[in-house]
């Protein structure tokens, strides 16, 4: 919203210092360093009508207070009382400080500071100018819960013991008989208990039915409903808030007013809405959308106006790698809008159109942030969600395909995750996020009774796609998979249930695409990973790791975070901090793995790719993109050897041109970090010795040496049939120091001493920086050759029985393999060469 009504000039340069940070890009403080460097910054002084005038409208007493004296509470720390303003000057009070952490400089007390366009870190600021300015310590977590300055001065003021004195009712709920209208802000508004508060779109009376239709764009919404208090007062943070519970409640009520519709024409859409096409895996959806049907695609992005919608949508899909063409260009048409502004931000003409002319409305956007509370992400998971379905049951029928979450069960302690199985209880969903997807999946539930087909697709961990590497960053199973690699360390789970992007995304397209699939409830989470196979799939990428349990796990992360600060891994840290996150991250990593019955098949009958896991090859590319961009480590030369084995050669050297009369040896170990390194390089380590006395009389040291198999594919480098098997090179270092280089081949040939060629290394050798002086033959000796190198690989002690003999059987095979193509090569081109026994040339030949 802020990008429709901001001036950006006014704010740009905080904001985007702000955001810098946020990403990670401001030097990866953490949480309490944030704040210790904002509270000894010197606070700005208030001027105008900022906080100096909210203080001077705070009454000096308050009626209906009891203690020491009317208004006031004693201050245990000091010698006089302390003013208890009431609650709409102080919330006017911390709307003006909030404001100066807002793009617009101001805030409404009852809008929300991250639909304002507040941001984590300047949520961390605006906690200290509160303590600093207004002497109001509230902790980080309750700004994340609500982050509306009368919420925040509710809870504040009855913290302080002066409930007593709040005349009004508290802030998250409407009170009964409360009108809910249509607010052009986007925020909501209170002006008594039965003045009209926005709480986002307006949504259509009933077509029929006994109730009376309300007035025009208001809706009469029924009193939300506090659960009763219980005798045990539950843990905290394993349940949810009362206040979130009662506007829950009252926001499924919205579902029971969307107008009736009937069935949609069952055939494939043409025309389609897209929502959340600017992020990972709704850009996905947009290419496959485009790839895979006919249809044209309306696109609504959050922007000021058509060219910036336009430029937007154009830089995430290359950030993603994904195209943006001409043609993509063409089928494409962006909306500037807002998902959390009534009518999606549309004007009245342009939203009466789309009733109109749409055929199907694919609703992926949503606010993703584990930190902020219910209050908070409401508007864009809930009230966008109920927008959409009003867009699709208004005008001509349309189905709704909703991208919801495996989070819906986020339960501790629940048992199945089916697609037909009941969703958690939502008085056990403790993350705000969690709250909003079952909220919106619950609500569209409702939707369906009044005739609306509405589709539910809940992705678990939306993992890295398999052949690009694109990630999302903030996405929590790629910020756990990170700390995995990087860390050397896992929490001992029960599954992950995580599938690459790709496959998610051309499941889902699938699903809008064919009308017998409308209307039904999947899982696209994919094959889950269990602790074994994760861990399993590190070491054989050559990062073993040791298994924690979670408390551990934690608390060793966040030293590593703390101690290696990692800007792209702040969000982990944020999450690892919050009590909140840690029941989310507790429930995914000990819940049960979600099965898919009616996705497989789906996926069967239309031909797809089907499910698998989502193992170390398929995130090979992802780990790549991770280890650039600083996420993840991937497995290095001075790491401890994942397998190794000998390498001994005898032979001669001379002078080049002249006889290789002088004796000459090296004795190498040959290692690899990873089978990352072996499939990806083709490459292998090289350590060791070399004894020539005509290079120098005491041995040279390999100061750093590589084997390449197959290089080039074994292509020779002219016309010939001698092909390169392995490319040795190594930097020596002789014991006064000099510095020089030696460089070897092993070539196939098309002669009948193959297992000669495997063994004959020819070299040539020289002082760094100058032409070979020396060159001549090494060969492995033939005795030792299955000795040293087949019975004598040695690998990492830290794995079981069983992962070493599959770890030397896979090097093996694929060395062997290697081998078997090289030699393959030069009899077949001197095959072809022998069997063109043509004595004239053809016409064509001899045109040419």
């Amino acid at each position: 919203m802020r990008e429709v009504n901001e001036d950006a000039s006014a704010y740009a340069g905080q904001r985007a210092t702000a955001e810098a940070i946020e990403r990670g890009d401001g030097g990866a403080l953490s949480v309490d360093a944030l704040l210790a460097k904002v509270r000894t910054a010197a606070a700005p002084t208030p001027t105008g009508t900022d906080v100096a005038a909210a203080a001077a409208a705070v009454p000096d007493v308050m009626p209906g207070v009891e203690g020491p004296g009317p208004g006031v509470v004693p201050d245990v720390e000091g010698p006089g009382p302390v003013v208890v303003p009431d609650v709409e000057a102080l919330a006017a009070a911390i709307a003006a400080v909030a404001g100066r952490h807002l793009p617009g400089g101001h805030m409404s007390p009852d809008a929300d500071f991250f639909d304002a366009g507040g941001t984590s870190v300047g949520a961390v600021e605006l906690v200290a100018a509160l303590e600093d300015e207004l002497g109001m310590e509230i902790a980080l977590d309750d700004v994340f819960a609500d982050a509306r300055p009368t919420s925040l001065a509710h809870r504040w003021l009855s913290t302080a013991h002066t409930t007593a004195a709040l005349a009004a009712p508290a802030a998250p709920t409407p009170t009964p008989g409360a009108t809910w209208a249509p607010d052009t802000a986007g925020t909501a508004t209170s002006e008594g208990t039965s003045a009209p508060v926005t709480v986002g779109s307006p949504l259509p009376p009933f077509a029929a039915g006994p109730r009376p239709a309300p007035a025009p764009g208001i809706l009469t919404v029924p009193a939300p409903r506090t659960a009763p208090a219980v005798a045990v007062t539950p843990a905290p943070y394993s349940t949810a808030r009362p206040e979130d519970l009662d506007q829950i409640l009252a926001d499924l009520a919205l579902a029971d007013r969307l107008p009736w519709t009937g069935d949609p024409e069952p055939l494939p859409p043409r025309r389609i809405l897209l929502t959340g096409a600017t992020g990972f895996l709704g850009s996905h959806m947009l290419l496959d959308l485009l790839r895979h049907s006919d249809a044209h695609v309306y696109c609504l992005v959050r922007a000021a106006d058509e060219e910036a919608a336009l430029g937007r949508l154009g830089e995430a899909l290359k950030k993603y790698e994904l195209p943006w063409s001409s043609e993509v260009r063409r089928r494409v048409t962006v909306l500037p809008g807002d998902i959390r502004r009534p009518h999606l931000g549309l004007s009245d003409e342009l939203w009466t159109t789309l009733t109109h002319e749409l055929d199907s409305v694919v609703g992926v956007a949503a606010a993703v942030d584990f930190l902020r509370g219910y209050q908070s992400l409401r508007q864009s998971n809930v009230i966008g969600s109920l927008t959409l379905a009003e867009l699709a049951a208004t005008g001509r029928p349309k189905p709704l395909h909703h991208i919801s979450s495996i989070a819906v069960f986020n339960e501790v302690g629940i048992t199945a995750m089916g697609e037909d199985d009941p969703l958690a209880h939502v008085d056990r969903l403790v993350a705000g996020y969690d709250q909003t997807k079952w909220t919106a999946e619950v609500a569209l539930r409702r939707a369906r009774d009044h005739g609306l087909i509405v589709t539910a697709l809940r992705p678990g961990g939306i993992g890295g796609h398999t052949r690009t590497g694109a990630y999302n960053p903030q996405d929590l199973s790629s910020g756990l998979l990170s700390a995995f690699g990087r860390f050397r360390t896992v929490p001992a789970f029960n599954h992950l249930n995580a599938a690459p992007v790709d496959w998610v995304s051309r499941v889902a397209v699938g699903v809008v695409c064919e009308p017998d699939a409308w209307g039904y409830d999947y899982n696209l989470t994919g094959v889950s990973n269990t602790l074994d196979d994760v861990v399993r799939d590190m070491a054989l990428g050559g990062m073993h790791v040791r298994v924690q349990d979670w408390d551990e796990w934690r608390t060793h992360a966040l030293a590593r975070l703390e101690a290696e600060p990692l800007p792209e891994l702040a969000f982990l840290a944020r999450v690892l901090q919050s009590p909140t996150a840690l029941r989310l991250c507790e429930a995914t990593l000990k819940g049960p793995a979600a099965t898919a019955e009616r996705t497989a098949a789906l996926v069967e009958a239309l031909g797809l790719r089907p499910a698998a896991r989502y193992d170390a090859q398929a995130q090979l590319r992802t780990f790549e993109r991770l280890a650039q961009d600083g996420l993840a480590r991937l497995p290095h030369k001075d790491d401890q050897p994942y397998l190794w084995f000998s390498e001994t050669t005898e032979g001669g050297v001379g002078p080049v041109g002249a006889p290789a009369d002088a004796p000459c040896s090296m004795a190498l170990t040959l290692s690899l970090a990873s089978m990352y390194q072996l499939v990806k390089e083709r490459r292998v380590d090289v350590t060791g010795e070399l004894t020539c006395a005509a290079v120098h009389p005491e041995p040279l040291v390999v100061e750093r040496g590589d084997v390449w198999i197959r290089p080039e594919e074994g292509i020779p480098q002219r016309h010939g049939t001698r092909h390169r098997l392995l490319t040795y090179r190594l930097a020596l270092r002789d014991a006064e120091g000099g510095h020089w280089w030696l460089e070897g081949h092993k070539y196939a040939r098309a002669r009948r001493d193959v297992w000669r060629q495997t063994r004959a290394l020819t070299v040539e050798i020289g002082r760094e920086g100058a032409p070979a002086a020396l060159a001549g033959e090494l060969v492995v000796p033939a005795d030792t050759y299955l000795r040293d190198q087949v019975d004598g690989i040695k690998v990492d002690p830290r794995l079981t029985s069983q992962e070493k003999r599959a770890a030397k059987l896979t090097w093996l095979a694929w060395f062997g393999l290697e081998m078997g193509r090289g030699l393959l090569g030069p009899f077949a081109r001197a095959a072809a060469d022998l069997l063109d026994l043509r004595r004239t040339p053809t016409p064509s030949e001899h045109h040419r």
